[in-house]
Parts: C-alpha cells; structure tokens; sequence
C-alpha cells in the first residue's frame, strides 16, 4: 500500500478522534446541570444585590462578598467534578 492511503487512514482516525473528544467534553459539561443552574442563580442574585440601595448597614457589600464567594467555589465543584 502506498503514503497516501496511509495518510488517508490518519487523517480519518484524527478526525474520529477529534470528534470523540468534542463529544466526551460536552458531556462533561452537561452532566452538572444544577451547578451551572446554581451558577446561572448567584449571578442573577449579585446583580440584584449590586442593583440595590446601598444603605443596608454593610450588610448588602457583605452579601455581594459572599455571593462572590459562592461564585468561587461553585466553579471549583465544576471543576472538580470533571476529574470524578
């Protein structure tokens, strides 16, 4: 057999691939529906927190504070839960 049928046979098993991997990652993503929920929820709430009147006594700087925070570790569980 000649180079270019083997070329032909690469080329196709590199497509396959690519196409294996595009769909193992997208999966991936969607096996964590509620903590891209979760996450889609805290960022509607720090935007009503931030859209708020600020004289709440610091409490709503504290509550942004803390949403930020959720934010944080809601993407470390996503991206910890890619690895499991």
């Amino acid at each position: 057999m000649n180079r270019v049928y083997y070329r032909r046979i690469l080329a196709v098993l590199i497509i396959c691939a690519l196409i294996v991997a595009s769909f193992i990652s997208g999966s991936v993503i969607a096996d964590q529906p509620h903590m891209h929920s979760a996450l889609d929820h805290l960022r509607a709430a720090r935007e009503q927190l931030e859209q708020a009147s600020p004289d709440k006594g610091g409490h709503r700087v504290k509550a942004i504070n803390l949403v930020n925070e959720a934010i944080r570790e809601v993407k470390a569980g996503i991206e910890a839960g890619r690895y499991y």
